[in-house]
């Protein structure tokens, strides 16, 4: 079975189905002891592969060769990709979707965001005339096989967030995404003019969404939840305040837990699952 047609079916089953943003392998490591699912951050890759704002800087060749080592550690893992605009061009956009799919990823998003493009929480966002990105939405359809493709608006206006909701819908993309929702109200709204199509829910902390439960998505009847960031900010907060620590101690290291601490041998445990020959999958999750 491919993997897209695994993660179809995963979004098709019962309750809201979690992807957990990573941004780096081991930040990947740690989220696949926990989730079946992880979501491709855009925000992620660009803060920790370039050190950049999630504000375009991002060439696809980088996301692909960080997907493809993601595929080689976690075989069993659901990989759901952010690939922007596409990186401007359909033509560009098809080629990277093309050689997403093959080596492994599990489903794209594709936004409708013009240049400048900002992380879906920002403010000062622009969207394509809805035409120009249909036929790129259409050209990356016709492109991929079996990988599941997200529709994204990132429309602000209230009337063209529900028209453009309603046409992507109308679309053969699988699941639509309108990101930045700002209420519960909002996502009953969306919810309703996206008819029988999946819909995706995007939070990230210190966003405009509301912060919402499993269990009340799946009651609002959304399908998928990315969570975008919580592994970068964790390690943000972790690192600056174990340094913080080691400045405070005049460089004298805490000590560690053998229980429960983070030293080399939990690392190094942690790593070796990686490349054992039977890949971890989450104990009592299915994938």
């Amino acid at each position: 079975m491919s993997y897209g047609k695994k993660l179809r079916e995963r979004i098709a089953g019962p309750g809201t189905t979690p992807l957990i943003g990573v941004y780096d392998m081991y930040s990947a490591s740690i989220a696949a002891k926990h989730y079946d699912g992880m979501f491709v951050s855009g925000f992620g890759f660009a803060a920790s592969y370039y050190g950049l704002p999630d504000i375009g800087f991002i060439a696809w060749p980088d996301m692909v060769a960080f997907v493809q080592r993601l595929r080689g550690a976690f075989p069993h893992h659901h990989l759901l990709v952010d690939i922007d605009d596409g990186y401007v061009d359909a033509e560009v956009a098809c080629h990277v979707v093309e050689g997403l799919e093959r080596i492994g990823a599990s489903g794209v998003i594709l936004e409708d965001q013009k240049r400048p493009r900002r992380c879906g929480h920002a403010d000062g966002k622009q969207v394509l005339p809805l035409e120009e990105y249909l036929e790129k939405l259409h050209q990356v359809l016709e492109t991929r096989k079996d990988l599941v493709v997200v529709a994204r608006t990132d429309a602000t206006d209230e009337h063209d967030i529900l028209h453009r909701a309603e046409r992507l819908a109308a679309t053969d993309a699988d699941v639509v995404l309108v990101d930045g929702v700002r209420s519960v109200e909002w996502i009953k709204r969306i919810r309703k003019v996206v008819g029988d199509k999946p819909l995706l829910f995007n939070q990230i902390a210190g966003g405009k969404s509301p912060r919402l439960s499993l269990g009340e998505l799946s009651d609002l009847g959304v399908d998928v939840a990315i969570y975008s960031t919580p592994c970068l900010f964790a390690a943000h907060e972790a690192m600056d305040s174990a340094l913080a620590g080691l400045k405070a101690a005049d460089g004298r290291l805490p000590e560690v837990d053998p229980a429960s601490g983070v030293g080399v041998k939990a690392s190094t445990s942690l790593l070796e699952r990686n490349i054992a020959r039977d890949r971890l999958v989450p104990e009592g999750v299915g994938v």
